[in-house]
């Protein structure tokens, strides 16, 4: 509905108003220095044949643009052409291997890769564990390159929450 009340406003007096652009003054080229006003002045006073020169069309060459026909194509990417000839061969997936998958509707993953849950279950379960979760046993629970694996458990780690009593005040011992 809304629509067409905004098109209706921008339609509105189309043509009248694209006529009084057609005829609008166009604008003027921009001033030049006066220095290079002085200078076109006499060149033009001394020859005089230059503004002739400016005005005439040379038919020649008019008709040699008008022989010029133009034919565009755009090229063919190599990408595209690469896949066009080789077949993929299919993915392979696996089932996720957490009950959190329901919450996010994930019904297969791409073998090789691993979803967000997932990779923090195994970055705790490295943490809390890491004689039974090495890089071996988690590359290959959850069909993973063995570099990968390295690389996450180098450089990605789970977060740590400590809180800390203010100074000054008597931290409560849990039982």
């Amino acid at each position: 509905m809304g629509a067409a009340v905004i098109r209706a406003i921008r339609n509105f007096n189309l043509e009248n108003r694209a006529e009084r652009e057609i005829s609008r003054m166009k604008p003027s080229a921009a001033p030049r220095h006066p220095s290079t006003k002085n200078l076109l002045r006499e060149q033009m006073s001394s020859h005089p044949e230059i503004k002739g020169e400016i005005a005439r069309k040379d038919d020649k060459l008019l008709s040699l643009l008008k022989d010029v026909y133009v034919d565009s194509k755009d090229p063919v990417s190599f990408v595209q052409v690469k896949d066009a000839g080789t077949p993929q061969k299919p993915k392979e997936f696996r089932l996720p291997k957490d009950h959190h998958s329901d919450m996010m509707n994930v019904k297969n993953i791409p073998k090789g890769k691993i979803s967000i849950v997932e990779a923090l279950t195994l970055l705790n379960n490295h943490k809390l564990y890491p004689d039974t979760w090495t890089a071996e046993k988690i590359a290959e629970e959850y069909h993973l390159d063995q570099q990968d694996v390295n690389s996450l458990l180098k450089y990605f780690v789970t977060f740590e929450v400590k809180i800390s009593p203010p100074e000054g005040k008597k931290a409560i011992q849990s039982k």
